[in-house]
């Protein structure tokens, strides 16, 4: 298998399941209500539904690094404020955060392997580590999720 591929499927892994650490993104999110992934039960915390959007943020950001954008997300962007807690807006945001998911793939999947030891246009880090970055990065915001689950029972 080829690093593209190996990455492909830890991103995969990390985000909707299999992953030897433990649940990953999606399966921390497995019966969590609109109305419990807005609530606040750890003091100075982020919600579970921030956690969400700022997933989805990054997974952006990295689509546009690894396109050849420079892109950094405004401090609004990169934990976006909540202004619908409806049911419709829960479903839109685990949404587009699959779908931002698939645009990293589909991004990924069209890299030469060799750009991987390159820097991210802009950035004193690679491609490489960007992408291991994400990984990461949603296996980190799971665990956050695991423990805003626990303590809203």
């Amino acid at each position: 298998m080829d690093e593209i591929a190996l990455i492909k499927d830890q991103l995969e892994k990390a985000f909707y399941g299999g992953a030897w650490h433990g649940p990953s993104v999606m399966e921390t999110l497995e019966n969590v209500s609109p109305g419990k992934a807005a609530l606040k039960p750890v003091i100075n915390a982020h919600s579970i539904w921030e956690i969400v959007l700022h997933i989805n943020t990054w997974h952006i950001c990295i689509q546009k690094r690894i396109s050849g954008n420079l892109y950094d997300p405004s401090p609004e962007e990169d934990w976006p404020e909540i202004k619908d807690y409806s049911p419709g807006a829960w479903d839109n945001a685990i949404n587009n955060m699959k779908t931002s998911l698939q645009e990293v793939i589909d991004s990924l999947i069209l890299l030469d392997e060799k750009i991987l030891i390159e820097n991210i246009r802009g950035k004193d880090y690679t491609y490489y580590t960007a992408l291991h970055g994400l990984i990461q990065h949603d296996i980190y915001h799971a665990g956050q999720i695991a423990v805003l689950k626990k303590a809203l029972m």
